[in-house]
């Protein structure tokens, strides 16, 4: 029984230190109604990260809606599927992720990004800036 307990004691920490990345599936959640707006999808390529919208979680929400505030390639895309993240990287020495840019649909303006893992991994903590302007969201980790 002992060796049980204790090859179940060696894999909790990685278990846990396994969490504490954006990398996964977030839930967003609206600013003023803390609703769910959207689900994303959170990928690491050759270290960088990329995150997409796989749902669109509003109750009221067109499945069909497409970006048309986007000002780049991304205009007019639909927005599930949507690439919101790119490039961000991990920091040396720290949980946080920056580097990279974040896009907000529905202004079609895109901020730098800082991305921070906390409460064990469980949130995400989602900083978009823009010149001396930032507004940090949480989302919340899926299963």
């Amino acid at each position: 029984m002992k060796p049980l307990l204790l090859a179940l004691a060696c894999c909790t920490p990685l278990a846990a230190l396994a969490q504490m990345t954006p990398v996964g599936r977030w839930n967003s959640v609206d600013d003023m109604t803390g609703e769910p707006k959207a689900q994303m999808q959170i990928v690491e390529r050759d270290g960088q990260l990329t995150g997409r919208i796989v749902q669109v979680l509003r109750k009221d929400a067109d499945p069909q809606a497409r970006c048309t505030a986007c000002t780049d390639e991304r205009k007019d895309r639909p927005l599930v599927g949507l690439e919101l993240i790119r490039g961000a990287q991990k920091a040396t020495g720290k949980e946080v992720w920056e580097g990279g840019n974040i896009l907000d649909p529905e202004s079609g303006r895109v901020y730098t990004l800082r991305l921070t893992p906390i409460e064990g991994g469980r949130k995400l903590e989602v900083r978009g800036s823009f010149g001396p302007f930032s507004r940090t969201q949480t989302w919340l980790r899926q299963p």
